[in-house]
């Protein structure tokens, strides 16, 4: 699926449009024991109830394709011939109706989900979608249809206790201590069978949704789905990549390197978000080596990068720039420091040795700010406050500040001052 397509189906999930007519579903404790079970009419529900429903479902494909939105591919084995998928396709060809096939489904979660000591409910709904045709023009024409795309949606929602709170009771005039009991919270994972590709039913894959990046719950997919492979989370990937870089280039991972890589990778970004592109944003492994060859590094060096790419991305290595680096954020972390930059001003950061010690090098310029503060960055006002000490300068070396700070009153003793330092650059 596309964002186009997704959108689609996204705007299925509205009263008005009269998709939905029903809500199944079941509450689990943490015991994992079903202690009610759920079979609402949308019709007969208020609006604002109905609308809650239609918000959380919607949930389940919601986000960004490729980050916390999933492809599950089915082996065509699984198609033909395989429990996983038989009970899929009998859900959502029922409609849901089918009440043994509905208990078989939420045992099969409940045996798969880990959710620790929480409570949660388990969401399903169908949709049949009469297909529009579409235009050349990208238009979709409202009369019409060839085909008709059924579809089932589920989430697994959270279930919280509601925080006690002041209400208002308008017999009494006045405010009481009240709880609104258990809530229903955001949900933490779900799915959607069949995918709508090409504006089309693709029984050969699901949409599988998760509010985590780093946790996706592979539990769930292997019980639900059982896929040959689980596909990596998003937070899996900036993690592997960034270690795999880190790796192969050794000393040669330098503070350049890595500022072109996260430039060229944000470039590759922004020029997707403009030219409207529905598909997923991609980057081949070459594409990186490049980047590395024309930084200054080894080919011995880009060789091991890619090698060590393909093991862990796949022979392919065709990767996601949304899942490598946070393209909107240039930081830098020290043991005693944290620098964040505007992505557009990473080539202002330089990095210098001076008397030995290393430096992080950025120009100050004008409109300073220090705990909402606003400071002079004149030198000479910084000189006079600094008693001596190049204020122009904070250091991240590590160095032994009892020292710094007997050489810095022996200075003082001595009349001894030190200049500010070039450009008005701040060392961290």
């Amino acid at each position: 699926m596309n964002q186009k397509e997704l959108r689609e189906i996204r705007k299925r999930f509205k009263l008005d449009k009269d998709s939905i007519s029903h809500v199944y579903g079941c509450y689990v404790n943490a015991a994992k024991d079903i202690v009610a079970r759920m079979d609402m009419s949308m019709g007969l529900m208020e609006q604002e109830e109905a609308e809650l429903y239609l918000k959380q479902l919607k949930k389940a494909i919601s986000g960004t394709l490729g980050k916390n939105l999933l492809d599950i591919g089915f082996s065509t084995k699984q198609v033909e011939d395989s429990d996983e998928h038989r009970l899929l396709q009998a859900l959502r060809l029922s409609h849901l109706r089918d009440e043994d096939m509905r208990e078989l489904f939420y045992q099969r979660v409940i045996e798969s989900l880990d959710f620790g000591d929480e409570s949660y409910v388990i969401l399903l709904a169908s949709d049949s979608y009469d297909i529009p045709f579409k235009g050349n023009d990208d238009e979709i024409w409202e009369e019409g249809s060839n085909e008709v795309f059924d579809y089932m949606i589920c989430c697994i929602c959270p279930v919280k206790d509601a925080k006690a709170s002041l209400r208002y009771f308008a017999e009494e005039r006045n405010f009481r201590g009240a709880s609104s009991g258990h809530v229903l919270g955001t949900p933490e994972l779900g799915f959607m069978f069949p995918t709508f590709d090409d504006r089309s039913t693709n029984i050969y894959n699901a949409l599988y949704y998760s509010r985590g990046l780093a946790d996706i719950h592979e539990e769930f997919i292997a019980g639900i789905f059982n896929t040959e492979k689980v596909p990596m989370s998003a937070g899996a990937q900036q993690h592997a990549f960034s270690d795999v870089l880190c790796e192969s280039l050794g000393n040669d991972c330098s503070l350049d390197v890595v500022k072109a890589v996260h430039g060229q990778i944000r470039e590759r970004l922004l020029i997707h978000k403009e030219s409207k592109d529905p598909e997923v944003p991609e980057i081949y492994v070459e594409d990186v080596d490049d980047i590395l060859k024309n930084s200054g590094v080894p080919d011995e060096k880009i060789g091991t990068f890619n090698e060590a790419c393909r093991r862990e991305f796949g022979e392919q290595s065709v990767l996601n720039p949304i899942n490598l680096m946070e393209s909107n954020k240039f930081q830098m972390v020290t043991p005693q420091v944290k620098i964040t930059v505007d992505p557009e001003f990473t080539y202002t950061i330089t990095t210098k040795v001076i008397d030995g010690s290393r430096y992080i090098l950025i120009p100050m310029g004008e409109g300073v700010e220090v705990n909402g503060i606003d400071i002079s960055t004149d030198a000479s006002d910084a000189g006079e406050a600094g008693q001596g000490r190049d204020a122009g300068q904070i250091s991240n070396a590590g160095q032994d500040r009892a020292t710094g700070a007997r050489e810095n009153a022996e200075a003082h003793e001595n009349g001894e001052t030190t200049s500010p330092a070039d450009d008005d650059e701040v060392e961290f």
